[in-house]
């Protein structure tokens, strides 16, 4: 088994290698940290599907899933194994470390590593759920931020952009240089051209989700009362220029239009429910590259300090919420909102306030860098508190293996 020291090495917010000891450690804090549920469950527990469940919220949905409603089901993403140059991704340890997890908690789950766009994925999940699972389904969280989606039917692959719409936007932005100093800057990213606005709304919209329903409901899979959330964020208005109002705010609000036109179709055939669930603000690897959120996150930790709640914590209401341990919820526009602690009018003005006055010279006041840093890194397994990184570690961990024999817990 190959071992190595390993170090952060880094082009930014982006690293070239991830700690396994680290990501199976970081795994295990989450696990810890998600609230017990109120009553000990029976039985084998429901059927769910988590189709971006390696990392971010959808990581959190899987942990939070677990431990809150004792789900069993399948559980898909899309890493990258390790080589003799590189270290698998993140999200590769992390995911075999929730397999342990699982497989402690007496929980079936089985893990695919492939293109949740795809139909081959599709079909092969409805297999799993049709001959492992008895053929239904009661739960499917969505949390796919993949930058480019290929469409099964025409092979047309669509790419995302970050721009804003009308007019071109300058904002405010963090960066690290190499020795880790923080720079603040401003960033001037041009208006959406051309179909820039159909392209980022066909990859990241709501197409897939409703692909995925169209499929498993074809199948005859979708149990009675079957519900359906896909996750999103709305944000501050100091990023909505760049996020909810540009090409990326688009694809959310036909996610949303999508989950309007879903809830009516499942609440007719299965007395099911779609929505979509709004949650709060958290260092991900796919938020770290939209311009101005990694300075507003780490401004908003200045503000809430410990008070940030984490997405385990949101995940875990979310399940209550599904499952009917607590109430649904719901905004105007049908959502559920997790985030509301975030975009309180106290908070807000209290991180615009520290905005307007962050220069380089000035951000390590108003902002919790040291927070910040730490959670980047943590992203990929490093600075996890408990991990003696001047230890060699295996780096060539298998995927969670499907045991076709594995007990139908």
């Amino acid at each position: 088994m190959s071992e190595r020291v390993l170090i952060p090495r880094n082009r930014g917010f982006l690293f070239l290698d991830a700690h396994p000891a680290g990501c199976e450690r970081l795994v295990a804090d989450m696990w810890q940290a998600c609230p017990d549920p109120a009553d000990e469950r029976e039985g084998p527990g429901p059927v769910a599907l988590i189709i971006g469940s390696s990392a971010g919220y959808g990581l959190a949905a899987t942990l939070a899933g677990l431990k809150r409603a004792g789900i069993r089901g399948v559980m898909v993403s899309l890493e990258k194994a390790p080589t003799e140059r590189r270290t698998g991704t993140a999200g590769w340890y992390r995911t075999a470390a929730t397999a342990d997890i699982a497989r402690s908690a007496g929980r079936d789950l089985v893990f695919l590593n492939g293109d949740a766009f795809s139909d081959t994925m599709k079909i092969q999940v409805a297999d799993l759920i049709e001959q492992r699972f008895g053929g239904r389904l009661d739960y499917l969280i969505y949390s796919v931020a993949a930058p480019r989606r290929t469409d099964p039917d025409t092979g047309t692959t669509y790419a995302s952009v970050l721009k804003p719409l009308g007019q071109e936007n300058r904002t405010k932005t963090l960066v690290f240089d190499g020795q880790g100093v923080p720079e603040v800057r401003e960033v001037e990213t041009g208006p959406a051209e051309g179909d820039d606005v159909e392209q980022t709304v066909a990859a990241m919209g709501g197409a897939d989700w409703e692909r995925w329903i169209d499929h498993l409901a074809g199948r005859g899979l979708l149990g009675d009362g079957f519900a359906t959330a896909a996750l999103s964020y709305i944000g501050s208005p100091l990023t909505a220029a760049i996020y909810r109002e540009g090409t990326i705010g688009a694809a959310k609000a036909h996610l949303e239009a999508t989950a309007r036109t879903l809830n009516e179709r499942l609440d007719k055939t299965v007395g099911g429910r779609a929505v979509t669930s709004v949650n709060g603000a958290a260092v991900t690897q796919s938020s770290t590259a939209i311009p101005g959120i990694a300075l507003y996150t780490g401004l908003l930790r200045g503000v809430l300090g410990e008070n940030l709640v984490p997405p385990v914590h949101q995940l875990a209401t979310l399940w209550d919420q599904l499952t009917g341990a607590a109430p649904l919820t719901l905004d105007d526009e049908g959502r559920v909102r997790l985030g509301t602690w975030e975009l309180t009018d106290d908070v807000q003005a209290a991180v615009a306030e520290r905005w307007d006055a962050a220069t380089t010279d000035t951000i390590t006041g108003p902002a919790d860098l040291d927070w910040f840093r730490a959670e980047v890194q943590r992203l990929y397994g490093f600075s996890v508190p408990g991990v003696d990184y001047t230890a060699a570690v295996p780096t060539d961990i298998p995927w969670p293996a499907l045991d076709r024999d594995a007990s139908r817990c």
